[in-house]
């Protein structure tokens, strides 16, 4: 169980925290939400120790242990494998010490101990969570000073992951994951079986993984029973009490107001109107729900271009001469066109999303544009590399060169940069106002089609429905990659697939994407060809032949399987009492028992993922109608 009792926090002459109590359910997952700049990361810090509160304390049973993620990335000639197992450092010092130790006894010990923690197991399940985030068997033994930042920090995740903390925090745990290692994390999340306190703005993690959530606001913390959209309820039947109280106490107020107006200069009630202006001036208010006026998202509406916007004919794209990374795109857009791009990272949704927003040329084929179309493209790097120095209404002033001061205005006001926000400089703005800058800038020519890539990294819940309902209103097309399933089912009515080298028409929902993601069923991308070209489909008799060859895999692949459990379970029955150990185990050491528990265990593990994998095709074959 963790408590905080009483926090209070002030930087910068500012309060963050002032006086924040809550008590976490014992295995419990909460969902720390708050607004930009409320304090979530300074509370995290808090309870980790970073960061010392100017009063009030953070308990918790003497030995738990936390698990977060360290603001700097793994990084050095180790694997992502090889990083991700070290992080249980029980289990490598446990290992460290059987190679070495000489006492039976302790010896004994040991073993039994890294039996206890599913230590033989281990790299198979690093592996897995590797797997899960989107590193393949290649990417996992490569060094890890050859992947790019964000890559390094899906390391640190799985490494978190692995090492099972009895309460466990994470820090907006998807910004760097796309689409499909955030519905795995999902999945593993709801099933951790401790303590789990994450920060995140991802409406369907908050509503999927999470069992109550924890509000920040005000610097004071309110922990809620339920998901999300629980919370939204009782936080919208909170915020119409609280309009009809104060509705209630603005008609009391008039009325006394009134009263002594009315009666102050006569004698016979001078006394009862003067009670009445005490009772007046003793009044306090009843404070509205917390708004952000500042909270605002409006595109400029573009004017009218005759469709399409763009073609792409057997079009292909790539970085280096005679290597694309796509090809065969044969795509169409058009003006009221709401195209979500699906697809694991590195697939090539960022390239495709270039190429649409003319940075990037064909390699062969075509691409042709509508001649006066405006393309405003948006990506996360924006966001990071505004200049520190300037102030939104410098940015503005030299984007929007040539232009009135009050267009200027105008288009910054669209983005809730009014009044003292517009002059602030960027260094001061939260991670939600430097977004919506970047957004303010590249839509500042009224784009006839918006190419929107991850747009929500620095928004929080309420912004982001605040930009589902922009994108909505806006009278352009919008490309949009984003690893929000929310913001895609609501912003986004087509949905293109990224993969196998090309892009093509999702036919089917984004209900059906995830299925097919989680492994429930087959993709339903349409094979991109050439104009009149027949679709190629199997025979009845080759799909015969899969299937029979398929079963017999399964077959095969069960048969291994019994037999590694039946070795599994007599080395567990041997290391439990040596003595009854029977066939080649009989007078084996406990030390070498432990070490055929562990291959063994590996043999069981490969055996088992063999026989899914030869499972789900064969099902999927099945599905297809094979017979």
């Amino acid at each position: 169980m963790l408590s905080i009792r009483d926090i209070t926090v002030r930087l910068g002459g500012r309060t963050i925290l002032d006086g924040a109590s809550a008590t976490l359910p014992q295995n419990g997952k909460i969902g720390l939400i708050g607004r930009n700049g409320a304090g979530k990361s300074t509370l995290v810090k808090t309870i980790i120790g970073e960061l010392d509160p100017d009063g009030g304390s953070v308990e918790m049973p003497r030995r738990a242990r936390l698990g977060y993620i360290a603001q700097e990335a793994p990084s050095g000639r180790r694997t992502p494998f090889e990083a991700v197992v070290e992080a249980d450092t029980e289990r490598t010092a446990l290992l460290a010490e059987a190679e070495t130790c000489t006492d039976p006894d302790r010896l004994g010990d040991v073993h039994e101990r890294l039996i206890a923690i599913d230590a033989y197991t281990a790299p198979a399940r690093a592996a897995r969570i590797l797997v899960g985030l989107g590193f393949d068997e290649e990417m996992q033994s490569r060094p890890l000073d050859s992947f790019s930042g964000g890559w390094k920090m899906r390391v640190a995740l799985a490494a978190l992951l692995f090492s099972e903390p009895d309460v466990m925090l994470l820090d907006e745990p998807s910004n760097h994951l796309d689409l499909e290692a955030t519905l795995w994390l999902e999945n593993f999340l709801k099933s951790y079986p401790r303590t789990l306190l994450v920060i995140s703005h991802e409406r369907d993690l908050l509503n999927t993984v999470v069992d109550h959530i924890l509000h920040l606001q005000q610097g004071k913390l309110t922990l809620y029973p339920g998901d999300y959209d629980s919370f939204e309820r009782i936080r919208a039947e909170r915020a119409a009490q609280a309009a009809a109280a104060r509705a209630n106490q603005e008609a009391q107020k008039k009325k006394l107001a009134d009263y002594v107006a009315r009666n102050s200069a006569r004698a016979s009630t001078a006394k009862q109107a003067q009670s009445r202006a005490k009772m007046l001036a003793k009044m306090q208010p009843i404070a509205a729900m917390a708004e952000d006026s500042s909270l605002s998202f409006a595109f400029p509406s573009p004017d009218e271009l005759r469709p399409p916007l763009i073609t792409l004919d057997l079009a292909a794209v790539g970085y280096e001469p005679d290597k694309p990374i796509l090809k065969r795109l044969n795509l169409r857009i058009d003006p009221e066109d709401r195209i979500a791009l699906l697809g694991r990272n590195g697939n090539g949704k960022t390239t495709l999303a270039r190429l649409l927003a003319r940075q990037l040329e064909p390699m062969e084929g075509a691409i042709n544009f509508s001649p006066k179309i405006r393309i405003g493209y948006f990506t996360q790097y924006q966001v990071e590399e505004l200049p520190a120095d300037s102030t939104p209404l410098e940015l503005m002033t030299r984007a929007m060169e040539g232009k009135p001061p009050l267009a200027v205005r105008g288009q910054l006001g669209r983005f809730g940069f009014s009044g003292d926000r517009a002059t602030a400089e960027t260094r001061t703005l939260s991670g939600g106002e430097r977004a919506r800058l970047a957004l303010a800038l590249v839509t500042r020519d009224a784009p006839h089609m918006l190419i929107l890539d991850e747009p929500t990294n620095h928004l929080d819940v309420d912004a982001r429905e605040a930009l589902v309902q922009a994108l909505n209103d806006f009278e352009g097309a919008v490309i949009l990659v984003s690893h929000d399933r929310h913001m895609v089912e609501l912003a986004a009515d087509r949905l293109v697939l990224v993969d196998g080298g090309t892009a093509a028409n999702y036919d089917g929902s984004m209900e059906d994407y995830i299925d097919f993601v989680l492994g429930r069923n087959q993709p339903k991308a349409e094979v991109a060809t050439k104009a009149g070209d027949a679709p190629a489909k199997k025979s009845g008799a080759i799909a015969r032949e899969e299937l029979k060859a398929l079963r017999k895999r399964v077959t095969v692949a069960e048969t291994r399987m019994k037999r590694a459990q039946a070795e599994v379970d007599a080395l567990i029955d041997a290391l439990a009492d040596p003595s009854a150990a029977k066939g080649d185990l009989k007078g084996l050491a406990i030390g070498a028992l432990g070490k055929r528990h562990g291959t063994a265990a590996e043999a069981l593990e490969q055996a088992e993922m063999e026989w899914l994998e030869v499972h789900e095709e064969l099902e999927a074959l099945m599905g297809r109608g094979a017979s």
